[in-house]
């Protein structure tokens, strides 16, 4: 396989991953005792990318949806988009999205996935770590700072709100990505390139 054709299709699986988060935000929002950060299952999306594309294009395909957000397209669950969303309570945990992505996929390429098998369990701890850890550690300090509130309080929120939801989401994509990584193998890894120079010689 040729590098043109490998980054072409490492860029239909950024844009594809892209849409999916995006579609994920079709069922809308819910806000819960009238929080200000909402509910929505894009953080599954976001786990998807991760555990199927790996860290690197899981990262850029959560970066490519945010890109589009921030142009002002209304890709965010409840029909949101535009610079202003980065600078709402959920801020952090946009934020934290891409990084969410690229922890998940990193532990997914060194622990969940070794040749063709891929852990459940280890998969799951995957998407806890990445899809629910890094993400809680950078959007309950954002909605704190924004929410002119303590972290402890913040914390809270999130352990009750969001936490038993986003353990749900990282159950369904770590069977989602077994699923995915049994039918396609390679789809979460990088094929390796040939140059002419790799090539046998001919004859004798």
């Amino acid at each position: 396989m040729s590098s043109r054709r490998l980054v072409s299709r490492d860029l239909a699986l950024i844009a594809l991953f892209a849409a999916l988060i995006a579609a994920l935000g079709l069922p809308g929002t819910l806000y819960l005792f009238g929080g200000g950060v909402p509910i929505t299952a894009q953080a599954l999306g976001v786990m998807l990318a991760g555990s199927i594309l790996g860290a690197r294009r899981g990262a850029l395909a959560v970066l490519v949806l945010l890109a589009l957000v921030a142009a002002g397209l209304p890709l965010l669950a409840g029909g949101r988009g535009g610079l202003g969303v980065f600078a709402g309570l959920s801020a952090g945990y946009l934020i934290g999205w891409p990084l969410g992505a690229f922890v998940t996929g990193w532990l997914t390429e060194r622990t969940a996935l070794r040749g063709r098998t891929y852990s459940l369990p280890l998969g799951l701890v995957a998407n806890l770590l990445g899809g629910i850890g890094v993400v809680y550690a950078i959007g309950i300090p954002v909605q704190a700072w924004l929410g002119n509130t303590t972290g402890l309080v913040a914390t809270a929120i999130a352990a009750a709100v969001f936490l038993p939801g986003d353990l749900i989401k990282a159950t369904i994509a770590t069977v989602v990505a077994k699923g995915v990584h049994t039918g396609y193998p390679t789809l979460g890894k990088r094929e390796p390139t040939h140059s002419l120079d790799d090539a046998p010689p001919s004859g004798s």
